[in-house]
């Protein structure tokens, strides 16, 4: 197999020619067709997430098809469509994983990160940790639904049901969730770096009924909002933008520190929360909404071996939805 390789943090990605891996009892071997470059790969690269295992495959956003079975797996059988996401398998055992919340187990493994992931031809996955997808389908446009879509789901969720909401950082996960909001007959408020018309204009293109700068405030006060870039100077900006009993989100694995802000801006019970991983359950419920919401993402292929280059256009800035890389 072919795969690009982290060695070290900080570091640019090395192409390799590697044996095929094997899957090993539980496990499967998945054929990668598309993975989906995320903001989390950059900071496994960037060396922003400690404990990397080094030399590490990144990429937590796959979708292909199994090619082989380890001992004792039967299912998902050989040739069928599958999504890999960023857990890649939990314990099963500690008082998180007993009571549902999978999502903060103490003893996890994610795809990309501590385990193998999707810049490379084949990755092996633990099948209970594989959703299984429609047998058509366009694998490019669905690969950033296996994270972006993910998150910005259970990231929707947390935010409660209210109708005006904010997102802050129109990337990946705001395009999709943007989507959805709007299928939910939501008021969509956009956020983008000041200065960034074009994606102002996107995010309006998409269903925004406002857009504007992530130092401006909306024209009306926020019944929630959600964060998705990774900048802690955010925080204050979304609390300020809320109104009384409003809920503040903070969407990524990694943000910059939260600069201090006023007691003010929390008190009168707005909330501030984060997100953290997903669980299995929150990929069964979002696949069945994209498929309602007929979710359409934008999308910017690679071939794999330019893997550095489409980490170098997301870390600055100059794409516009997701890249995807395709082997």
């Amino acid at each position: 197999m072919r795969a690009m390789v982290l060695l070290q943090p900080r570091e640019r990605l090395v192409l390799v020619d590697r044996a095929d891996p094997k899957p090993s009892a539980g496990e499967v071997r998945v054929r990668i067709s598309a993975c989906g470059v995320c903001r989390t790969d950059l900071h496994v690269v960037d060396g922003e997430l400690p404990q990397a295992k080094l030399p590490i495959i990144p990429g937590h956003e796959i979708v292909g098809r199994v090619d082989a079975l380890g001992p004792g797996i039967s299912a998902p059988p050989i040739g069928t469509r599958v999504g890999i996401p960023w857990l890649g398998q939990t314990c099963g055992h500690c008082r998180y994983c007993k009571q549902g919340q999978e999502n903060l187990c103490d003893h996890p493994l994610f795809t990309g990160y501590t385990r193998d992931g999707g810049y490379a031809t084949h990755v092996v996955a633990d099948a209970k940790f594989v959703f299984q997808l429609p047998f058509d389908g366009d694998d490019v446009a669905t690969a950033p639904l296996l994270c972006a879509g993910l998150i910005g789901w259970r990231s929707l969720r947390m935010a409660g049901d209210g109708r005006r909401i904010g997102l802050y950082g129109f990337g990946a996960a705001a395009h999709i969730i943007t989507q959805v909001a709007c299928w939910q007959r939501r008021d969509v408020f956009a956020f983008t770096k000041p200065g960034d018309m074009a994606g102002q204009r996107f995010a309006q293109k998409l269903g925004a009924c406002w857009a504007g700068a992530s130092d401006e405030m909306p024209n009306q006060p926020l019944d929630c909002a959600i964060i998705y870039a990774p900048v802690g100077a955010l925080v204050p900006a979304a609390l300020k933008a809320v109104r009384k009993g409003g809920r503040v989100v903070c969407a990524g694995i990694h943000m910059s520190d939260i600069p201090s802000f006023p007691y003010s801006l929390l008190w009168e019970e707005r909330e501030l929360v984060s997100v953290a991983n997903l669980t299995r359950d929150d990929g069964i419920e979002f696949f069945d909404v994209a498929s309602k919401a007929t979710i359409i993402t934008e999308t910017v292929r690679y071939p794999l071996e330019r893997a550095n280059e489409a980490l170098s256009d997301l870390r600055d800035g100059r794409l516009q939805g997701a890249a995807v890389l395709v082997p």
